[in-house]
């Protein structure tokens, strides 16, 4: 068949198999501007507001301003803005895609290139949501201390240039203090970021930023912004040139920058919204009182998972997630990680038995059909998954071994080269001096977990560095295959 390129005016003319918008894409009006408009919220936020539109005509004041924050971002708007901002989602099982048109996103830009729009998004009192997928380091927190890292370049930017901001935080601040001088009723500011106590993160960056660069807004956004938790799921990965060829073939779309993802979706938000929310409990989500139980669950079972996944299958040379969980050796330390150790930290979960959620994560990452790649889980994947797990084993003086395998891995990765002597692509903001360190100590973590903004006070402590030296000590001299198959022998698990 030959494609039809997506827009407005072509919708009616897709095949029957591609899911159209059941409302009027042309009436949507902007009340969620959402910072860090990648391929997650796509797939996730965008989503959830999408059937939300489809299921009642009350909700298209709810469409969503994209806003772009990084360099490569630009492609995306660019892409976008001649579809009408429409984009195709291809959820994905073992077995089936399905492809649907998404229509709840109103306006696409980027906060560097289109300053003057994005304030006058920001601005519009009927805009009563700032969300954003920002990643860890977004946050621009030091890990060791939890405030704020007035040395991150882009804070030292927004403290000296708060009307010009370039960082998350310092968008939400400049746009509180517009608000505030205009007499403008606040917003609720929701991360959407695997952080644990995501909320509670982005009040803290986004206050402890105000202080030193518009104190007079501080009282403001303590009285006028909420800060609600969330807990997300749903694997979404990188979108790459094949996956147009798929759409093109399979589904007759020519669609600039479709998003690919797993079927699986998960979003549980705390009920704290100032000025109203969308009704997502009708689609799926779930909100609650304490979102911290499934917030836990996530970061420690996923999270952590994918990172101790992705990082022994890079080092073995594996490019996708789920050729590593082929590997029965990789595997089978998953299952054993998750039940002897990180899944020990968690507290009972309300509504979530434990046991069918580890064996679904397993079927997850074993998808064939989600070619997630190791590279953007090492990529993406917060290191603190794995040593905010640890700290909480070794307070109550508990095993931390097969953590410490995981965390040993990572270390060598980010020395640049996998077993098999090829480079490895680090995308780290401390990229540089881990390459650096990971290289200098060699067999010998010291260098590395000295790094303080990342590891704390977990160098000082000889039940985290002793266990993580071992397991360095072998990767190196048996490689990370050997290693396994050597734990293995051993029963370590």
């Amino acid at each position: 068949m030959l494609p039809i390129k997506l827009s407005r005016a072509n919708l009616s003319s897709l095949v029957p198999t591609v899911a159209t918008p059941t409302y009027d894409v042309e009436n949507i009006s902007a009340g969620i501007v959402h910072l860090g408009f990648g391929g997650f919220h796509r797939a996730h936020m965008a989503r959830y507001t999408h059937d939300l539109m489809g299921s009642t005509r009350d909700h298209g004041d709810w469409g969503i301003v994209g806003v772009g924050l990084l360099d490569g971002d630009r492609h995306m708007r660019d892409a976008l803005l001649p579809q009408d901002c429409l984009y195709t989602l291809v959820e994905r099982t073992a077995t089936q895609d399905t492809a649907s048109v998404i229509g709840s996103v109103c306006g696409v830009l980027h906060a560097q290139d289109n300053r003057a729009q994005l304030f006058d998004a920001l601005d519009d009192a009927r805009v009563r949501i700032v969300s954003l997928t920002v990643t860890e380091n977004g946050y621009c927190m030091d890990r060791a201390s939890g405030a704020l890292d007035v040395d991150n370049p882009a804070i030292r930017h927004d403290i000296a240039s708060p009307t010009e901001p370039v960082s998350a935080p310092g968008i939400i601040v400049q746009a509180a203090k517009r608000r505030m001088l205009a007499r403008q009723p606040g917003f609720t500011a929701l991360s959407c970021d695997n952080v644990q106590h995501n909320g509670h993160v982005l009040a803290g960056s986004v206050l402890a930023l105000a202080r030193l660069s518009s104190p007079d807004v501080v009282a403001w956004v303590e009285d006028n912004i909420h800060f609600p938790g969330t807990m997300v799921d749903r694997i979404t990965p990188v979108t790459t040139s094949d996956d147009l060829l798929i759409l093109r073939d399979e589904f007759g779309v020519d669609d600039a920058w479709p998003v690919f993802c797993e079927s699986f979706r998960q979003w549980v938000i705390e009920d704290d919204f100032i000025r109203g929310r969308p009704a997502w409990e009708h689609v799926g989500a779930q909100f609650v009182k304490d979102v911290a139980p499934y917030e836990f669950m996530k970061l420690r079972l996923l999270n952590a998972s994918h990172l101790a996944v992705a990082g022994l299958g890079q080092l073995s040379g594996y490019e996708f997630m789920a050729e590593a969980m082929a590997d029965k050796k990789i595997s089978a330390f998953m299952r054993a990680l998750m039940d002897r150790e990180t899944g020990q930290t968690l507290r009972p979960v309300p509504g979530i038995d434990l046991t069918l959620y580890k064996k679904t994560l397993i079927e997850r990452f074993s998808n064939p059909k989600i070619r997630d790649t190791t590279q953007r889980v090492n990529t993406d994947a917060p290191l603190a998954t794995l040593l905010d797990s640890a700290r909480d084993r070794l307070k109550d003086d508990q095993s931390i071994d097969l953590l410490a395998l995981a965390i040993a891995a990572w270390i060598k990765r980010v020395a640049g080269e996998n077993d098999h002597g090829q480079p490895l692509d680090i995308r780290h903001p401390l990229a540089a001096p881990l390459r650096d360190k990971a290289r200098e100590g060699r067999r010998d973590p010291g260098p590395v977990i000295g790094i303080r903004p990342l590891f704390g006070n977990l160098a000082d402590d000889t039940r985290f560095v002793a266990p993580v030296s071992r397991w360095l000590e072998r990767l190196y001299d048996l490689g990370t295959q050997g290693t396994l198959e050597r734990a293995l022998a051993e029963g370590s698990f």
